[in-house]
């Protein structure tokens, strides 16, 4: 009887190793999804000003539409693209980054091309939302840093041994990191002087 006692005790330990790995992988898999999550609930409050920007801007001045379309394109690519947060790879952050960016540089031409509008820069409703906007910028870039924060810990946890071992058994695998888009380390040139 005591053969049997040491390996029932190493079976015992593993097991409770293993559901204690699953247990922890669950939970930071879960703060994972939580933060994209938050990600996309940003980039949606965008989505969402940009229509009214549109409106706002159509309804204020005759204003060109090859601006407008080319807002209202991107922001349809853009929310067009969705990601499964329990399987994020690079590649999708990579689309989802492109076509964010898209939008990004849509938005800009047109807040740009505001400057010869005169009764846009002195609507409120414009203003309004310009300062939504750039408010919206900084929760997306929060956001996305607070994701990044939160894909660490389980990156770091299921690379490790031997959770590694349990992580690869269980279906675990690396997250992807948001990176900066290519030209990024340029600050943009973007002048919202309305004097």
């Amino acid at each position: 009887m005591k053969k049997w006692i040491v390996p029932i005790v190493i079976i015992l330990a593993l097991a409770l190793l293993g559901i204690k790995s699953y247990n922890s992988m669950v939970g930071l898999d879960e703060n994972v999804s939580e933060a994209w999550g938050k990600v996309e609930s940003s980039y949606q409050r965008r989505a969402d000003l940009i229509d009214n920007l549109v409106s706002t801007v159509k309804g204020a001045a005759d204003y060109e539409k090859g601006t407008l379309e080319a807002v209202i394109n991107a922001r349809a690519k853009a929310t067009s693209i969705n990601i499964d947060p329990s399987n994020i790879t690079p590649e999708q952050l990579a689309k989802f980054n492109e076509v964010q960016g898209g939008l990004s540089g849509a938005l800009k031409s047109l807040l740009v091309t505001v400057e010869r509008y005169p009764e846009l820069k002195a609507n409120q409703n414009f203003l309004e939302l310009q300062s939504q906007l750039e408010g919206t910028e900084n929760r997306i870039n929060v956001a996305r840093d607070r994701f990044n924060e939160t894909v660490k810990p389980y990156n770091k946890v299921i690379r490790s041994f031997p959770n590694n071992i349990f992580a690869g058994l269980m279906g675990f695998e690396k997250k992807a990191y948001f990176e900066s888009e290519a030209g990024s380390e340029k600050a943009p040139d973007v002048n919202f002087d309305f004097n």
